[in-house]
């Protein structure tokens, strides 16, 4: 059974849909946060992603205001801004104003992806920068202790995440931060060794700061249910076959229906990515994943789950967000 005191909450990166308007993704991710904050998620996290087809969730905070608005007790967040493509005053002005109307409900994800594209890279003026400078100087602004003052200044505080790598983990440590953690970190359908050594060298390094006074940690992927293993597997199809072409033909598209993801003509190595994708993900009946994550989280420690799961039925997604939620709020 899972942990009682593990968190859940969910991630939305406004996926596109084949045959769909754009702004139709954006609509669809604070529905699903209204319907998040009924099944009694904990927390809804958008993400910020530039000039990507199959992504409309380019401005988080923009969306998060939106989101705001459609809720009153869920917390809210970004899993995250990405830092190196903004300045922190403007980051701490954004999410202090985000705040005055969302009080006591708003966190700040921080990470350091690059563009998607050398293009887009270059339309962002991104430049090397220090993560681990920018993320102190950042919350220096947030917690009234740096050479300016922010304005709005904000009424309470916003917690600070990272979402971390390995290198990632370090920074975070040093800076006494929570972390998000996901992908091969979690050795989900490999080998959990290495990220288990590193999430054990986060715990260790950890320095203890005003707002986290102990080390934390949040695993995120992709969680399915459906009624049979076969129907969530197929669930995630669509995410999958996305995932494999941006790895092979360098376009991220929009989510096509599983008919299509799973008839499109696919070359050995596509045929590998979604292999790869399955096997990160945690996919099946109630039961079978309860189980999964049960493991899971035991093994890695976590405090939160993130699932970061999308589809191309929106109704079927909704039936799986409320069968996670239901495994985590039984008696």
């Amino acid at each position: 059974m899972i942990n009682s005191g593990v968190r859940l909450s969910l991630l939305d990166r406004s996926r596109t849909r084949a045959g769909e308007p754009e702004p139709a993704a954006l609509r669809g991710t604070v529905a699903r946060a209204a319907n998040a904050e009924r099944l009694g998620y904990h927390r809804f996290w958008v993400a910020e992603h530039h000039s990507v087809p199959g992504i409309a969730g380019a401005a988080p905070t923009v969306l998060l205001a939106a989101v705001a608005g459609a809720t009153t007790t869920i917390r809210i967040g970004s899993a995250g801004v990405m830092l190196p493509h903004h300045q922190p005053l403007v980051v701490a002005e954004q999410f202090a104003t985000l705040s005055a109307f969302a009080p006591g409900r708003v966190d700040l994800g921080l990470g350091r992806s690059p563009g998607f594209t050398a293009p887009v890279r270059r339309a962002l003026r991104q430049t090397d920068t220090d993560f681990a400078a920018d993320l102190a100087e950042l919350r220096g602004y947030l917690t009234g202790t740096a050479e300016i003052t922010l304005h709005p200044r904000p009424d309470g505080p916003i917690p600070l995440y990272a979402l971390a790598t390995g290198s990632g983990l370090r920074i975070a440590a040093e800076l006494g931060l929570p972390v998000i953690v996901g992908g091969p970190l979690l050795g989900v359908g490999g080998d959990p060794a290495p990220g288990l050594a590193a999430l054990n060298d986060y715990r260790r390094a950890f320095r203890p700061s005003a707002q986290q006074p102990e080390p934390w940690v949040a695993i995120s992927l992709d969680v399915l249910i459906a009624d049979t293993a076969a129907e969530a597997a197929d669930l995630l199809l669509p995410e999958a076959w996305a995932m494999a072409q941006s790895r092979t033909t360098g376009s991220f598209p929009p989510l096509e229906p599983v008919h299509t993801a799973r008839t499109a003509p696919r070359t050995a190595r596509q045929q590998e990515h979604l292999d790869r994708t399955g096997a990160a993900a945690i996919t099946g009946t109630a039961a079978q994943v309860e189980q999964r994550l049960t493991e899971l989280l035991d093994r890695t420690g976590a405090a939160e789950l993130v699932a970061a799961s999308s589809t191309y039925d929106r109704s079927a997604l909704a039936a799986s967000d409320s069968a996670l939620a239901a495994l985590f709020t039984r008696p």
